[in-house]
């Protein structure tokens, strides 16, 4: 097979739609552009929200993407922890949920720096596999705990145990476990920011010149 195209070369802005995974829209984009296709991070299926595509030649820039901040909206279910941490895992540890006072008290807990595990249904390796896989066949394994950095974090809603809350994170910050620190899972998430790129911009037929997107860098 041909190596793929580097040419149009450039940044796409999608904005995803529940139901397919990332790289489901990672290749339809290389369909349509016959270029090869890159992404600078992915959301799970139920999630909605920016993706940054990277196309062509502009490939060999995803390290200047991938490790910029991300800010998302998420509604938190408080009255259950799941198996994934999001809506499509088992409920587990069903509970009532808090009242506004400590719930505020532990969102305070989650700002700056905060230690927490990565969660079951993720890429992350487990002894060479990744651990969506080992989920999948049922293989419990402890997870390694990474320090999360949340840099801002509001509540904009609470009613009838769903917290709405806006949060602006690192990269590698993993919401579903912040859901899963405050006893609760995702029940929807969209990201509407990546590094100076939001969402409100997308247009998945417009490209950005690699010289216009790393431009919004400095």
């Amino acid at each position: 097979m041909p190596p793929r195209a580097l040419h149009p070369s450039g940044i796409i802005l999608v904005d995803k739609p529940a139901g397919p995974t990332s790289f489901a829209i990672v290749a339809a984009t290389r369909r349509k552009t016959r270029a090869r296709t890159g992404h600078a991070g992915t959301l799970d299926p139920f999630a909605t929200g920016l993706l940054l595509l990277l196309s062509g030649a502009s490939t060999r820039l995803q390290p200047r993407f991938v490790g910029l901040s991300k800010r998302y909206v998420t509604e938190i279910d408080l009255t259950a922890r799941t198996s994934t941490g999001d809506i499509e895992g088992e409920r587990l540890d069903e509970h009532s949920a808090p009242v506004l006072d400590e719930l505020e008290a532990a969102l305070d807990g989650l700002r700056g720096a905060v230690d927490l595990p990565i969660p079951a249904v993720s890429a992350v390796k487990i002894d060479g596999e990744r651990a969506y896989a080992l989920h999948r066949r049922g293989v419990v394994v402890e997870m390694p705990v990474r320090t999360m950095h949340v840099h801002e974090l509001a509540l904009e809603k609470y009613a009838e145990g769903i917290a709405r809350v806006d949060l602006l994170v690192s990269s590698g910050t993993y919401i579903r476990a912040i859901a899963d620190a405050l006893g609760g899972h995702c029940v929807a998430l969209r990201r509407t920011e990546i590094g100076p790129f939001r969402v409100d911009e997308a247009d998945p037929e417009r490209m950005l010149s690699p010289d216009e997107a790393l431009a919004r860098l400095t």
